[in-house]
């Protein structure tokens, strides 16, 4: 039986190129559950893993996508039977196996888990690593105290796929988010989502001399890093958490512990690869139950296979907004 997939090969210079080809199922990887995929998406690291490969590709030829959604097709894992909707997203799927730029994947059953009641496999795709990732960051934010109320929430990548996850899920629960964003044209985007204050990056994103500002922030989801994340740590309220899931600002941090001690600040870091899957069945809950799906749809925009080598670079260069939802049987 044969498929199509986004196939990254290497040549002899060490330069990849992407194209959709026809593959036959002996060429899958060795696992005991085949899902025939409907839906994946893009994220930072398919940009990666389709282009240069950021160091996190093992070996050529690969398929990227580092999550999707689909049905069973065989099962030697009584976890899963043949029909069952289920969804996958980290487990260095699409970096060091074989991922969901593909018609058909095969991956370990430990990887997956059921499509939440209430998600179609679209709407799983359309929250993908990003939303995953969005959520397990507002659900460490309350395990350590926010509750609405406590004040405005800062949200940094505002525009991007986890910042508008974020947005959308904090406002529905009730919070006031002020949403950062380097792109003035997605100030209407994002208030539609429920932002209440738009922040401009230029206004966050370096550092000051003082290690303490004026106490602004209850919360914060940083998808940023770098010079904003430390001028952010000396901005929050006593006792509040930031929430740490990206670094499209930077790795370092340039930064003091007077925040830790003088406020008690907290900075969470937030992993959605190697998530446990008890702590990932909860999560996956709640999106279902706190994400408005009319606002999900307004983050949506729809691809192909053959779409995905100039998605790759465009969300690179910070090109992306919102979510695309790749249908890879289109």
């Amino acid at each position: 039986m044969s498929f199509k997939a986004l196939l990254v090969e290497k040549n002899d210079e060490g330069k990849t190129s992407a194209t959709v080809q026809t593959l036959e199922d002996n060429q899958l990887p060795e696992a005991d559950v085949t899902v025939a995929v409907e839906y994946s998406t893009v994220n930072y690291k398919d940009g990666l893993c389709i282009g240069p490969g950021g160091g996190l590709v093992r070996n050529y030829p690969h398929i990227p996508g580092i999550d999707f959604a689909g049905t069973v097709l065989s099962s030697d894992n009584a976890k899963f039977s043949v029909g069952d909707k289920v969804v996958l997203t980290g487990w260095r799927v699409g970096e060091a196996w074989w991922g969901g730029y593909s018609q058909k994947a095969r991956v370990k059953a430990e990887w997956l888990v059921p499509l939440p009641e209430g998600l179609t496999t679209r709407q799983a795709m359309a929250v993908g690593t990003a939303g995953f990732t969005a959520m397990l960051s507002v659900m460490a934010l309350e395990a350590h105290g926010l509750k609405p109320g406590n004040g405005p929430v800062l949200v940094t990548g505002a525009a991007g796929g986890v910042g508008s996850v974020a947005t959308a899920i904090l406002a529905n629960l009730g919070y006031e988010v002020a949403a950062v964003t380097g792109r003035p044209e997605t100030a209407d985007y994002l208030k539609s989502l429920g932002a209440t204050t738009i922040v401009a990056r230029e206004d966050i994103n370096e550092t000051v001399k003082r290690p303490l500002e004026a106490e602004s922030w209850a919360g914060c989801v940083d998808a940023v890093g770098g010079a904003m994340l430390a001028r952010v740590l000396g901005q929050m309220k006593y006792g509040a958490s930031v929430a740490a899931v990206g670094l499209a600002g930077g790795a370092d941090l340039p930064a003091t512990v007077i925040p830790f001690l003088l406020r008690g600040v907290n900075l969470l870091g937030i992993d959605s690869v190697m998530q446990p899957y008890d702590n990932r069945l909860p999560a996956w809950q709640r999106i279902a139950e706190a994400l408005p799906m009319d606002k999900l749809e307004a983050m949506v925009h729809p691809a192909t296979l053959t779409d995905l080598p100039e998605l790759g670079a465009q969300i690179l260069k910070g090109q992306v907004k919102g979510r695309v939802v790749v249908d890879v049987n289109a």
